[in-house]
């Protein structure tokens, strides 16, 4: 990881979620910053809007780690679920069989783009002691009740509900998404323990055999991992209400002088062609859908080409042209020899410090590979050292240019290579243009230089 000396206090700016507002980072404790992010829901593979959460994190957490002595990232992995009990069924899988093998897909994936694993990554099943103490407390202090084998949070014993998504409890009640059940004192009431049945996931407890609702999860995980109070919550904005309204109750009711999390970070909605993503319209596409034509890092970088909290475009066009915007940060790399170490070039900080403005950090990049351009050494470390503090810019770039080939592959390139040399050096020119363009048939580009020749793929 890149590191600058920090200041005493790092100028950095978050959009708060609860405040409505970009404000200066205020840390609990500037020696140790603790974030928590919600992660995925294991029963099929991630798709791109999954990966933009995750990739937002990944930025935020790399910049933490730059301007602090310590950071603790809790990333969890939600593995009880009804629609993963349904999907199981569906498959005719084992519940654990089906979690573990899409923990592992979603791990390969997030990998493949260069996302950095967190520092703990608990699991719903792993936690279900802490949920049931957390749900035992909030019936003592009265925010919760039991009713027909379920456990339910009482909304209206929380005055301040509401509060992070700016809805009231009356807009709530009318809500489409809430749902009016018998057991229910009040229709805004949600689970937090719920009954199984004998096909179903399901623990001992006091309030008889069930599972846990999804909000009480996150809100044990974050505590056995961070503490009462941490820095930052973050996740998608789909999940502002009700899964991190629901949170933030649950966690200060429980623990009623804490601060549960001092900012809250949302990244906004992905859009396919200028459509919410669905199954429906065929325009639904994992992360493996797009590897599947583009290399990773230009996934990374078109995600990164558009601020976290605004809504993002997903086109063929704009991965063809992060491809192309790496194909130049690569050659300005490739055009010094021995690229120095560097630090993070202060122009690129500054910009990821300004809440993370990584549409300005690149334009960054581009200045200093103009300047790697035109031979200037400097720039290119600096170019490479502001890359990789966005996860970007750490591969080879003759390898960039080759892409992704077997050896075997490039084996039979350069063997090619060898013989056009070879014919060039006879005088058989005849011989060495064929050679030429048979490679060109391949899509294969030749650079002759006076080291000798190198290719990349057009």
């Amino acid at each position: 990881m890149p590191h600058v000396s920090p200041s005493p206090a790092p100028a950095l700016f978050l959009h708060d979620s609860q405040r409505r507002a970009t404000v200066p980072f205020q840390p609990l404790d500037p020696a140790h910053i603790k974030v928590y992010y919600c992660g995925p829901t294991v029963y099929d593979l991630a798709h791109i809007g999954n990966l933009r959460a995750m990739l937002t994190a990944d930025v935020l957490v790399r910049l933490l780690r730059t301007l602090y002595p310590r950071v603790t990232f809790v990333r969890n992995i939600t593995d009880v679920d009804d629609k993963i009990t349904a999907r199981a069924r569906a498959n005719g899988e084992d519940i654990g069989a089906l979690t573990q093998r899409t923990t592992a897909e979603f791990h390969q994936d997030l990998a493949s783009l260069g996302v950095l694993p967190p520092d703990i990554e608990p699991r719903a099943t792993h936690n279900i002691g802490e949920m049931q103490a957390m749900i035992a407390r909030l019936i003592e202090n009265g925010h919760a009740y039991a009713a027909q084998g379920h456990v339910l949070f009482s909304v209206g014993s929380f005055p301040s509900y509401g509060a992070l998504s700016g809805r009231n409890p009356d807009e709530l009640e009318a809500g489409a998404r809430v749902e009016v059940a018998p057991y229910k004192k009040a229709p805004g009431d949600f689970v937090l323990w719920k009954p199984s049945d004998a096909d179903q996931p399901g623990w001992d407890s006091p309030w008889g055999r069930g599972r846990p609702g999804w909000h009480i999860e996150c809100s044990a995980m974050s505590h056995r991992y961070l503490g009462d109070s941490f820095d930052i919550h973050g996740g998608g904005s789909d999940l502002l209400f009700p899964h991190h309204e629901n949170e933030r109750a649950q966690s200060l009711c429980c623990f009623p002088h804490s601060q549960f999390a001092n900012y809250w970070v949302h990244n906004a909605m992905l859009l396919v062609d200028g459509e919410k993503m669905s199954k429906s319209l065929g325009n639904f596409l994992t992360i493996r859908d797009v590897l599947a034509q583009a290399p990773a890092e230009a996934l990374r970088l078109l995600l990164l080409g558009t601020h976290y909290r605004s809504t993002l475009n997903y086109t063929q066009a704009g991965l063809n042209e992060a491809r192309k915007t790496l194909d130049r940060f690569y050659r300005a790399l490739s055009s010094v020899p021995d690229v120095p170490a560097a630090p993070v070039p202060q122009t690129v900080l500054a910009a990821l410090e300004e809440d993370l403005n990584t549409p300005k950090a690149i334009a960054e990049l581009h200045v200093l590979a103009n300047q790697a351009m035109g031979g200037d050494r400097e720039a290119a470390g600096a170019l490479k050292a502001g890359g990789a503090l966005m996860g970007l810019l750490q591969g080879d770039p003759a390898q960039w240019f080759r892409g992704e080939s077997s050896a075997e592959e490039d084996a039979a390139i350069e063997n090619l290579i060898t013989e056009r040399l070879a014919a060039k050096k006879a005088r058989d020119f005849a011989r060495a243009d064929a050679l030429r363009d048979q490679l060109q048939a391949q899509g294969i580009v030749l650079e002759d230089t006076k080291d000798g020749t190198n290719w990349r793929r057009a």
